[in-house]
């Protein structure tokens, strides 16, 4: 049994100070496992680890995608490791072999979890969940479903199923992003129609969104030029601004 921050400090090293060194990387399987199912901000950070041993080392994890798949929360749009946990996301949801159930699941559940996240985060999800529709094309049954549920408690979708394959992803709709096309920050409600629009082919580049902070987001509103906009209006006359008013005999405005 290890401090929680000892076991973040280790972590956030391994990948790149310690198992390059290592002779037989293999033994921190099990340190590495153990890590990945303490939960929170300790799983994210084994993941760089485990990413290692999976595709340089043959390490074979049967409920990888399961364990994966709990760690999406509603603080990973918050934490501090948040570029992080989504490069190795990206990573881990590269391949097209992936079963489409699987990919479903992770988008309605990223989706899902959108609806409370903030607007840096969101700018870096939505292009995010594009991607994985390109990779995955018949994973667009979620944004074209002519006949989905008019009531958004009648969403099959489980949210708190831990197994993804009987989440009922592939049979909900993506009501949540169309949701996002009314909110309130621009930039994220024009991210969000992309969805209302056939998606290219070529995949957006999230790199530069990962590290994307609500201070960015700020300085970039606070350094647009404000636009004149013309208005038409009646030059007040008088206290009350009426023409023939006994008021505008005695007062001025000046």
């Amino acid at each position: 049994q290890l401090p929680t921050g000892l076991y973040k400090k280790v972590l956030v090293i391994l990948h790149d100070s310690i198992l390059p060194y290592m002779n037989e990387p293999t033994l921190m399987i099990d340190f590495l496992t153990v890590a990945y199912g303490i939960g929170g901000a300790i799983s994210l950070l084994a993941l760089n680890g485990l990413f290692i041993l999976i595709h340089e080392h043959n390490l074979e994890y049967p409920d990888f995608y399961k364990k994966l798949y709990s760690l999406l929360d509603p603080s990973i749009y918050h934490v501090k490791y948040r570029a992080r946990f989504f490069h190795l996301l990206d990573l881990f949801l590269s391949s097209s072999h992936l079963p489409a159930y699987l990919v479903a699941a992770f988008i309605k559940r990223l989706s899902r979890l959108a609806l409370t996240a903030p607007p840096e985060a969101l700018l870096m999800v939505i292009p995010f969940i594009c991607n994985l529709f390109r990779r995955h094309p018949v994973c667009k049954v979620l944004v074209h479903r002519p006949n989905g549920p008019e009531d958004m408690s009648e969403d099959p979708y489980v949210m708190e199923e831990e197994e993804p394959s009987e989440s009922r992803a592939l049979e909900s709709s993506l009501w949540e992003i169309q949701s996002l096309q009314n909110h309130y920050h621009p930039d994220v409600a024009k991210a969000a129609a992309v969805l209302n629009q056939s998606l290219s082919e070529i995949e957006d580049d999230i790199s530069a969104l990962l590290e994307l902070s609500a201070y960015e987001l700020f300085d970039k509103e606070v350094k647009k030029k404000a636009v004149d906009v013309p208005l038409e209006f009646e030059q007040v006359r008088g206290l009350f601004g009426k023409k023939n008013d006994i008021f505008a005999e005695h007062f001025t405005l000046d």
